[in-house]
């Protein structure tokens, strides 16, 4: 797709049963807490995938276990977190993709912050709602149509 992809500068590292997945874009920008991705992930995820901002934060998990879980049961193709997840070892079990830039066993705060369905930015990319994410082991690619190649 030439200059119409764009590829993810962010070095993430691969957590979910999944290494290879693609979807249309969700969005939730926060910041060490995960009651709004947590209400969204509980939602219809088919086709999906959900973009984390979290700020780069690696002081707090924004995805545990039982979250990854819920998100395989809600059919989603994966998550992209720009943060920390923690219960790797239950994650890698989850039927679904699961990328972040670390891990740290604290636990996420549950107070609400930030908002869900507006465009985020990190790693050089621009995530927008409705638009193409495809992740595997080399690159996370986002793309405004569909890639049918």
């Amino acid at each position: 797709m030439g200059d119409e992809a764009t590829v993810c500068e962010t070095a993430f590292r691969d957590f979910g049963a999944k290494s290879v997945f693609s979807g249309t874009i969700v969005t939730v920008a926060t910041f060490e807490d995960n009651l709004n991705l947590r209400e969204v992930l509980a939602g219809d995820g088919a086709g999906k995938v959900l973009v984390v901002d979290g700020g780069a934060s690696k002081r707090r998990a924004l995805v545990g276990g039982n979250v990854a879980q819920l998100a395989a049961e809600k059919g989603w193709a994966g998550l992209i977190i720009n943060g920390c997840v923690r219960d790797a070892h239950e994650i890698a079990d989850a039927a679904l993709g699961v990328k972040a830039i670390g891990t740290n066993p604290r636990r996420p705060l549950k107070n609400g912050i930030g908002t869900v369905g507006e465009a985020v930015k990190f790693g050089g990319v621009t995530f927008r709602p409705g638009e193409c994410v495809y992740a595997d082991g080399d690159a996370v690619v986002v793309t405004a149509r569909p890639f049918t190649g």
